[in-house]
């Protein structure tokens, strides 16, 4: 029998003779609900449209000087399926899609999503 690995989730000390572990691996294989069961349906892309046009230039690009057109409406605090905080527009900033990946990737990476 194989030694286990450590988890591949980041951060993740567990070890499994898999990929993940039990923990994690429904998180992996794709048990994540759609994106308009997440919310983000039609009503979302008036409201973000509505919110781009109003916001048209990227926060954090702004803040070191830039102006670089926004292209993406971010949650600043991760909504986690929280419909009141989904809708919130104070908790909405515009993002360049590079500000928003770097974001995601950083800040917001190592909290699970729970729909």
């Amino acid at each position: 029998m194989k030694p286990k690995k450590p988890c591949k989730h980041p951060g993740c000390p567990g070890l499994t003779s898999g990929k993940y572990c039990e923990e994690h691996e429904a998180l992996h294989r794709g048990d994540r609900a759609t994106s308009t069961g997440r919310g983000y349906d039609s009503r979302w892309r008036r409201a973000r449209s509505r919110f781009l046009k109003a916001h048209p230039l990227c926060v954090r690009c702004q803040e070191q000087g830039r102006l670089v057109k926004a292209s993406v409406v971010d949650h600043i605090v991760p909504h986690r399926g929280d419909e009141k905080l989904f809708w919130d527009e104070s908790n909405w900033q515009a993002l360049c899609k590079n500000c928003h990946d770097s974001k995601t990737m950083t800040e917001d990476r190592y909290q699970e999503y729970r729909y």
